[in-house]
Formats: C-alpha cells, sequence, structure tokens
C-alpha cells in the first residue's frame, strides 16, 4: 500500500509517542515500519525492501505472505474463530493439531498442552515439571537446572530460568530454586580448562545435582541449540548424556525448541536430530511461522498421566487451543511437508554455511557455525585469545541493514541468521555479501570505517 509523506510521518511519530519496544531505549528516534512481506522480502512504509535473514524471530519458517495461509484463517474465523478449551471443551481443529502433532514428535510424545507462545510455554513446562513431582508424592522436588546464556522467555518463571543478568536485573527477588550451569560451546576452550567439553559439562551436572540433592530436582530445562546465546551448538554427545544422568536421578529432561522446532535444524524437532526423548517440550514460533501466535507443549506420557489425575493440570490460558491459530498451524506443517522444508533446511541450510565460511579470512571472524538454518559467526578482536569483538555503536546489524537492505541479527558479539527455510542460494549469496561489506571494514576495538 503506497503512502504519501504526511501518512508515513504521522505513523513515525505515533509510533514514538505510544509504543513501548523490547530493548529500544527511549532516545532512539529511528523507526523501520514493515508494511508488506513476501517469501523472504519484507517492504516498509517508504517503499525499501529488505532481505529477512532473521525470520522476523527465527520462525518464518514458509515465508511471508502465503495466501494459502490467510485463506485458511478467513475460513475459520468466519465458522469458529473462538470459544475455550477449557474443561469439557474442544474444536475440531485443535484434535486435529494435537493428533498431527503428536504423529510428528518424538515417540514418547502423546500429549499436547497448548499455549499462546514461547513464554507461556516455559511458564507451563516449569509448573508441569514441579506438579509431575508432587503429584507422584515428592513436593521437595521443586529446583530446575538451567544453564548461563540461556533463553526462556522473559515471563516471572522462564525469565528466572534465563541465564542473561540483563533478564534479571531490576526485576528481582527472581523466582528461588534455579542452578546454571555452563553453556556447551566449544569455541570458548577457557571454560572448560585441559578438560574435553562434554566431559566438563556432565561432571558439572553430577556435582551440581549432587549439591543440591537429587531428590529436591524436577527438571533440567535447556534450548536443544541455545538461540539467543549465539547458535550454540553442543557436542553429538552432549544431550544423550546428559538424558542419561537426569533418568538415573529421576529429573526430568525439558526441551525448549521454541526457537529450534518445526523444521529449522531439519528435522521435525532437534531432539530427534540429536536422538534424544525429552519428557517436555516447549514448542511456538515455527508451528505457524509467526502468521499468529500459538505455542504447544508436547508432553509424554508419564508426565501426562500425573497432570491428569484428580481434577487434572490447574492452569490455563484463555487462548488454549485457538481455533482459528490451529486451522493456521495444520496448514502450515502441511506447506512444510508438501514443499519437503525439512530436507530444504539441510540443504539450503548447508549451501549459506559454506558461503558463510568464507568470511572466515576477515581476522575478526574467530568461527562459523551451523545446524540446518541456525548460523552464527562469532566476531573476536583476537583470534588467538579469542576475545569477543566488542559491540560498540552503531550495533553492526543496523549498519549492514541501513546500507545493503539485509536484516540480520546480534547476539552479543555474534552475528546471526535464521532465515525461511525457502530461501533461495541467491538471496543466500546476497546475505553473505552484505555482512562481508561491513565485516571488512570493523577494526579489532570494533569501529567500522
Amino acid at each position: 500500500m503506497s503512502m504519501n509523506q504526511t501518512q508515513i510521518d504521522g505513523l513515525l511519530s505515533t509510533d514514538r509517542d505510544h509504543i513501548i519496544h523490547p530493548y529500544l531505549p527511549a532516545t532512539t528516534t529511528e523507526r523501520v515500519v514493515m508494511n508488506a512481506g513476501k517469501d523472504c522480502t519484507l517492504t516498509d512504509i517508504e517503499g525499501r525492501e529488505y532481505l529477512d535473514a532473521t525470520g522476523g524471530l527465527w520462525l518464518a519458517q514458509i515465508g511471508h505472505g502465503r495466501e494459502a495461509v490467510a485463506k485458511v484463517a478467513a475460513e475459520q474465523i468466519s465458522t469458529l474463530e473462538y470459544f475455550t478449551s477449557f474443561w469439557e471443551f474442544s474444536n475440531d481443529k485443535a484434535i486435529q493439531l494435537a493428533a498431527k502433532l503428536v504423529e510428528i514428535s518424538p515417540d514418547n510424545i502423546d500429549h499436547v498442552y497448548f499455549t499462546s507462545g514461547g513464554s507461556e510455554g516455559n511458564e507451563a513446562a516449569l509448573k508441569m515439571s514441579r506438579y509431575y513431582h508432587y503429584r507422584r508424592g515428592d513436593p521437595d522436588r521443586n529446583w530446575i537446572i538451567a544453564r548461563r546464556n540461556s533463553y526462556h522467555g522473559i515471563a516471572y518463571g522462564g525469565g528466572s530460568l534465563s541465564g542473561f543478568p540483563i533478564y534479571h536485573e531490576g526485576f528481582g527477588p527472581m523466582l528461588p530454586h534455579v542452578a546454571h550451569v555452563t553453556p556447551p560451546w566449544p569455541y570458548r576452550w577457557e571454560l572448560y580448562g585441559e578438560a574435553d567439553p562434554t566431559d566438563f559439562l556432565i561432571a558439572e551436572l553430577e556435582e551440581t545435582i549432587n549439591n543440591i540433592g537429587p531428590e529436591k530436582i524436577a527438571a533440567m530445562v535447556g534450548e536443544p541449540v541455545m538461540g539467543v546465546g549465539g547458535m550454540l551448538i553442543p557436542p553429538a554427545d552432549y544431550w544423550p548424556r546428559v538424558k542419561e544422568v537426569l533418568d538415573r536421578h529421576g529429573i526430568l529432561l525439558v526441551f525448549d525448541e521454541v526457537v529450534t522446532a518445526y523444521g529449522r535444524v531439519g528435522t521435525w524437532f532437534a531432539a530427534q536430530h540429536f536422538g534424544v526423548e525429552p519428557d517436555i517440550i516447549i514448542t511456538a514460533k515455527g508451528i505457524t511461522s509467526g502468521y499468529i501466535p500459538l505455542g504447544a507443549v508436547l508432553v509424554s506420557g508419564r508426565v501426562a498421566e500425573q497432570l491428569g489425575k484428580d481434577h487434572g493440570f490447574p492452569m490455563g490460558y484463555t487462548y488454549n487451543g485457538h481455533p482459528t491459530a490451529a486451522a493456521v498451524a495444520l496448514e502450515n506443517l502441511r506447506i512444510i511437508e508438501e514443499e519437503n522444508l525439512l530436507e530444504r533446511a539441510k540443504t539450503i541450510g548447508a549451501y549459506l554455511h559454506e558461503k558463510l565460511n568464507t568470511l572466515l579470512d576477515l581476522d575478526i571472524v574467530g568461527e562459523v557455525r551451523y545446524v540446518g538454518m541456525m548460523h552464527a559467526v562469532e566476531l573476536v578482536a583476537d583470534r588467538g585469545t579469542r576475545e569477543p569483538l566488542p559491540m560498540l555503536q552503531p550495533m553492526l546489524p543496523d549498519v549492514i541493514r541501513r546500507e545493503t537492505g539485509v536484516i540480520v541479527r546480534d547476539c552479543g558479539h555474534n552475528l546471526v541468521l535464521s532465515p525461511p527455510l525457502i530461501m533461495t542460494e541467491a538471496e543466500a549469496d546476497r546475505c553473505v555479501a552484505a555482512m562481508r561489506s561491513v565485516l571488512i571494514r570493523t577494526t579489532p576495538d570494533g569501529v567500522i570505517h
């Protein structure tokens, strides 16, 4: 939709006057107002086009502007837009979606609890973990193990699990009985001393469990690949060994797959990629590719059995099992299957990784890593010491966007990419060229010339 300058100025002014943007200082006046999207391309109200290499917030699996999804949403809204799924009530689309999620999930998953997004899912999973043990007669099992550099949403419980000081500072006291352990980050060898990373992490996990007391721990919550932490990909033996330790102590494993589920890593769930069966899997984002808010917590039979006792699980969200969201999710999953986007994530992901590897000829690029369509370029001030590159103003993603029209994201001193799974090779080439054009002018002290 074309706009004149008066309309554009009005929108920009109203945004600055009235909207509180996450993580945006009030002194920042710049706004980029999108009003159209198609495939991997976004268009703002001034007619500028952008290549979306972030998938919004890691979620645009099928790309933007799918008319088939819009049609399904309109049909559902005209039939039954919403009714509650509390108590004995349900709807056909939520039932069909639950069956589909069980079909594509790890074999131990057979129940689904719907939410409106990832933060709600983390709250639900945290409560499920504690409630499971309470129902089994172990009310003292209320500790949760999480990891530093982790992200589990910004609600009170999930925010307490998130392993960054920024999510705790000024909001405390945070939820008690949360212990944070070291993240799997093999490139950061200084975290582990002389030890093999997995050996170090498993020994630390065992020590943490022993210090707290295994009889007091409900669950360990972890992202299979740590997204906001910088696309941290664990060694292949990490999650199987973690699962063995937790099982031995009767501790639940909760996978936060808000980012990784629904094809992002080249399988339906990262649990399948790493060959483990979590007791609970938190999902959102890619379940609808962002076309409408929805989340789903996938629950194993043994956990669901305890949650369903007596009066049932005493927790519900207004939009549990929202029929329009469920209909959109079903169409989104159909497109992912029909267009073979799981395999596409692997092939275009490998191509993009190969091209990003060419950035290693720049002194400030320390490591390039990926799984599926999750990519990170770790920036360093010194390759020998691996000292992180200072993130000074102007921020690298802002410069890349303004100069090239390519949208990437920074997570600390990492540039991360999570494009739609439909990205083309030409778009991947453009993305890498845009990053190079700015990184080649960036000095080890973080200054862009």
